[in-house]
C-alpha cells in the first residue's frame, strides 16, 4: 500500500528502540546467535579478503595514507575505521557465503558488523557493547525491510546495500551511545547515501554493496554525533526512503513484536557458497542423489519449481564465470545432482561453468515459477532413462532451532574456510569468537584475524 494521511513516526520509533537497548535486555538465545553471526562473518571474510575484488579495492583505497587504527581482516594491514568498514565489508560478501534474513531478502551481518568492529577497535569498546549494538542494528534492518517489502526488493534494489546502510547506522550509533534523536538523524544521513542495484548480481559490485553499507552507516553515525543535520523521519516522510524506493509502506508490520524475542532469531546461515535462493533447490537435488542414487548420466529431464522472486535474482541460465554460477539455479542443481561440493569455495571457479557433465544437466533443466511458494522453498523433479520419476523439496527459509547443533556446523564451516589461511591461529580465533564477550577484547580478536600473510 502507498502512504496516505499522516504516517506514523517509524524512524523515531526505531531509533528509540535501538538507542535504548541494553545488554541485559538480550535473551540467552539472542547472545548465542549474535556470537554465531560474528563467528560466521570472520569465517567468510578471512578467505574473502584474497578475492580479486577486494585486492583491487584495497590497492585503490590504501593510497590515502589514513591513520592505521582499524584492522583489515585476513591481511596484516591496518587503516582508518572508514576504510576498514568498506574493505572488510566487501571482503565479507565477496564469496556470497554469508548469512541471510528473509525479512529484507538480504544479508544483515555483512552490512552491520564491518563498521561496528572498526569503530569498536578504534574506541576500544567492550565486547558486550558490540553484541548489544549488533542486535540493535539487526532489529532495525529487519523492521525497515518489513516496512518496505516486497516492493523495495522487487523494484531492483539490493536490500543489503540500501536497508543495510540504515541498520549499520543504528548499530554504530548504539555503540557510540547516541540518544534517540541523534540516532534518527544518523538514519537520515545513511538513507540519503543508500543505493545498490540487483542488476549488479554476478559482478564485483555486489560485494561492494556490503562494504558501502557498512561505511555509510559508520559515517552517518559519526557525522550525527558531531552535529551534522538530517531529517529525523526519513523512512516515512514524503520523498523519503520508503516513498522513493518502494511501492509499499507497512508501518504496522515494521512495528510488530519481533518473532521469539529478537529478529536475530530468524537468521539463516549459509552452508553452500552460492546465492541463498539456490539453497532450497540444492538441498532438494542432494536429497535426490543421496536417497535415489540416480547417476547423472541416467537423468533425462530436470524440473525446478521455485517462487517467482528467484527469477531476477538467481536465474542466470548459462553462467560463464564462477561468480555467475553462484546465481544460476540450473547450474547449482546440476552440481548437486552430480555430487559436487557446493560448500567449497574452490568449486565455484570459472571452469565449473564449462564441465560437460554439468552443462548437460544444466541445459536439460526447466524452471517453473510457483506463486504459492515462500521465498526460499524449492522442489526438484528428475526423470531417468528407465522412465522413473523422483521428486524432493526443501524450504531453506526455516531458521534453525537447535542452536548447539547449529554452532557445531558453523565451527566446522569456520575451520574449513579459515584454517587454510591462518593455520594454527585459526583455532585460537575460533575460541575467542565462540566466547565473544566473555574474555578476549575486540583488539585481541582483530589482531588474530589479521595474522594472515
Amino acid at each position: 500500500m502507498g502512504q496516505t494521511g499522516a504516517p506514523p513516526p517509524v524512524t523515531r520509533w526505531l531509533a528509540a528502540r535501538a538507542a535504548g537497548l541494553k545488554y541485559d535486555d538480550l535473551s540467552e538465545a539472542a547472545v548465542i546467535l549474535a556470537r554465531q553471526c560474528i563467528l560466521d562473518w570472520f569465517a567468510v571474510t578471512i578467505p574473502g579478503a584474497a578475492e580479486p575484488a577486494v585486492r583491487i579495492l584495497r590497492d585503490e583505497i590504501l593510497t590515502d595514507g589514513a591513520a592505521p587504527v582499524a584492522s583489515l581482516v585476513g591481511s596484516p594491514e591496518r587503516s582508518s575505521a572508514m576504510n576498514a568498514a568498506l574493505i572488510n565489508g566487501t571482503a565479507s560478501h565477496s564469496l556470497d557465503f554469508d548469512d541471510v534474513n528473509l525479512a529484507i531478502l538480504g544479508h544483515p551481518t555483512v552490512a552491520l558488523l564491518p563498521g561496528l568492529l572498526a569503530l569498536a577497535e578504534e574506541i576500544d569498546a567492550e565486547p558486550n557493547e558490540v553484541l548489544t549494538a549488533f542486535v540493535a542494528g539487526y532489529d532495525v534492518v529487519c523492521r525497515t525491510g518489513a516496512l518496505m517489502s516486497p516492493g523495495h526488493y522487487g523494484h531492483g534494489f539490493h536490500a543489503t546495500a540500501t536497508i543495510g546502510s540504515i541498520g549499520a547506522a543504528a548499530a554504530c550509533a548504539r555503540l557510540l551511545g547516541l540518544d534517540a534523536e541523534t540516532t534518527a538523524t544518523a538514519y537520515g544521513i545513511a538513507a540519503t547515501t543508500a543505493s545498490g542495484l540487483k542488476s549488479m548480481f554476478g559482478t564485483m559490485c555486489k560485494p561492494l554493496h556490503a562494504g558501502r553499507a557498512a561505511q555509510n552507516g559508520l559515517q552517518a553515525a559519526r557525522l550525527a554525533a558531531r552535529g551534522f543535520t538530517s531529517r529525523q523521519d526519513v523512512l516515512e516522510c514524503e520523498q523519503g526512503l520508503a516513498a522513493t524506493q518502494s511501492a509499499n509502506f507497512n508501518p504496522e508490520v515494521a512495528m510488530l513484536e519481533a518473532p521469539f524475542d529478537h529478529h536475530i532469531r530468524n537468521n539463516l546461515f549459509k552452508y553452500h557458497a552460492s546465492c541463498y535462493l539456490t539453497h532450497g533447490a540444492i538441498e532438494a537435488g542432494r536429497t535426490l542423489r543421496e536417497q535415489h542414487g540416480a547417476s547423472s548420466n541416467a537423468i533425462q529431464a530436470i524440473a525446478i519449481r521455485v517462487p517467482p522472486v528467484t527469477d531476477r535474482v538467481c536465474n542466470i541460465a548459462k553462467p560463464a564465470t564462477g561468480l555467475e554460477a553462484k546465481f544460476s539455479l540450473r547450474l547449482t542443481v546440476a552440481m548437486a545432482l552430480a555430487g559436487r561440493d557446493t560448500s567449497a569455495i574452490s568449486t565455484f571457479e570459472d571452469a565449473v561453468t564449462r564441465e560437460p557433465e554439468l552443462v548437460r544437466l544444466r541445459d536439460m533443466a526447466t524452471i517453473v515459477f510457483d506463486e504459492t511458494y515462500p521465498e526460499a522453498k524449492a522442489e526438484v523433479t528428475i526423470e531417468t532413462s528407465d522412465a522413473k520419476r523422483f521428486t524432493a523439496n526443501y524450504d531453506a527459509g526455516v531458521a534453525g532451532t537447535d542452536l548447539r547443533r547449529q554452532g557445531r556446523k558453523l565451527e566446522r564451516k569456520f575451520d574449513a574456510l579459515v584454517e587454510p589461511v591462518l593455520g594454527r591461529i585459526s583455532a585460537d580465533l575460533r575460541g575467542a569468537l565462540t566466547a565473544f564477550g566473555d574474555g578476549s577484547s575486540v583488539t585481541d580478536v582483530m589482531k588474530l584475524a589479521r595474522s594472515a600473510n
